[in-house]
């Protein structure tokens, strides 16, 4: 099994690999958008009341990592669903704020879990671009920049 830090810095170099650069877009509190494959999973409202999907990206066809915001306290949070739930398998879901262009500590839950894994929190966002990412089995996704908010 690897290393929280080891799978977030794996993750995030293949993201920008991947992307080319790091993307900015619309505030973390935007429309839900969707990204990559189209989600199979539902978000199971595991963050609590108040937060609202904000961007989601399938993994393979595993399931769906969700990035959520809470509006009235400025939190983000993640939480990856699988899209079957059975024995367990190695699952994360991982969150952090950049703040000018600076990574924050990321806020991680990983281990073995039968139908998701999260809910992660960070209440830094508000005004920053959030990395946030989900990993089950051997298939992964982060996105880093994508969802930058403004001061409230």
């Amino acid at each position: 099994m690897r290393s929280k830090r080891a799978v977030l810095a794996a993750a995030s170099a293949a993201a920008i690999a991947v992307t080319g650069m790091i993307a900015t877009a619309g505030p973390a509190s935007a429309a839900t958008h969707t990204s990559g494959a189209a989600p199979k999973a539902a978000y199971n409202g595991a963050c609590g009341s108040g937060y609202s999907v904000v961007n989601s990206a399938g993994i393979g066809d595993l399931g769906t990592v969700f990035l959520t915001y809470n509006r009235s306290t400025g939190k983000n949070c993640v939480v990856t669903v699988r899209n079957k739930t059975g024995d367990p398998v190695h699952m994360s879901a991982s969150v952090r704020v950049l703040v000018d262009g600076e990574e924050t500590e990321p806020v991680v839950e990983e281990g073995e879990f039968t139908s998701y894994a999260g809910p992660v929190f960070v209440d830094e966002g508000a005004g920053h671009c959030i990395e946030w990412g989900g990993v089950i089995a051997e298939e992964e996704y982060f996105n880093s920049g994508s969802n930058c908010g403004t001061l409230k």
